[in-house]
């Protein structure tokens, strides 16, 4: 049975049904995952469908952040815990183990402090914990704009999400700290907080006049449980930068907020 494909995008409430669709279309998406999106579900459902076989379907839910469509019928993703800005689902496809989806749009620093994104990542990761007890299993897939990097304590603390760069390390499943046990989930955005191979490094690119700047971000990011890492390939996940002969960032790498969105989108597969 072939892998389940994901596309996450923050749009910036900029009009890309035809983009969305024909990255859809392209990557043969089976999920796509949307935030700040302004645009009529109808509108991108159109798209979405303009060839009679790609038979999407928009997953409505309470979260005003999430836009979800899938290939499938929304039967199979259903929401178990919603927020304004949370979405958890459970993805339960015919034959296959059923699995957690959890999206999230993350207040940004424009409007928060870091300790206070720290403290949302607590409650995030409390939330996740919560449904997994209820489903019986680990197997749990966050995707969103954290408007965090990797590096930053809400991502990385172990009562935040407890995000690691080594997925034999997230193996362990579990690390006690102070006699409290805390679950583990991999990061594979690291792999791609570079410019090793193109000159896109992250992303959004965020440049200001101030003595601790990171020019480069990687807000937009996936965390994988390790109960369901083993069935994630690292060289299915990728940063989009072109959608056909459209080029989604400058001639200097960086996003193009002004034709297309500030924040790039990314694209994985999970085989469960």
């Amino acid at each position: 049975m072939p892998s389940t494909r994901f596309l996450f995008w923050n749009i910036n409430r900029k009009p890309l049904a035809d983009t969305v669709a024909d990255l859809a279309d392209a990557d043969r998406i089976d999920i796509v995952i949307l935030v700040e999106c302004d645009t009529d579900p109808a509108a991108l459902l159109r798209g979405l469908n303009r060839s009679p076989q790609s038979g999407f379907h928009f997953s409505a839910g309470l979260s005003k952040a999430v836009r979800i469509f899938t290939r499938f019928s929304r039967d199979f993703l259903r929401p178990t815990f919603e927020s304004d800005r949370v979405s958890i689902r459970r993805l339960a496809l015919p034959a296959r183990s059923d699995l957690l989806l959890a999206v999230a749009h993350l207040p940004s620093k424009l409007h928060w402090s870091e300790d206070s994104q720290a403290f949302e990542c607590t409650e995030l990761a409390r939330q996740i914990i919560g449904e997994e007890d209820r489903a019986g299993h680990r197997r749990t897939v966050l995707v969103g704009d954290l408007n965090m990097n990797p590096f930053e304590a809400g991502v990385v603390s172990a009562n935040g999400l407890h995000s690691v760069t080594s997925r034999r390390v997230a193996e362990r499943r579990i690390r006690t700290v102070q006699g409290r046990e805390y679950r583990f989930s991999y990061n594979p955005m690291w792999a791609h907080f570079s410019d090793v191979n193109s000159d896109t490094a992250g992303s959004y690119y965020y440049d200001s006049a101030e003595h601790v700047n990171y020019f480069w971000n990687m807000f937009d990011q996936v965390l994988i449980r390790p109960e369901l890492a083993e069935r994630f390939d690292s060289n299915q996940l990728r940063i989009v930068t072109t959608v056909g002969t459209r080029s989604l960032v400058r001639s200097d790498g960086r996003p193009d907020g002004t034709q297309f969105s500030d924040h790039l989108p990314i694209v994985f597969e999970l085989d469960f």
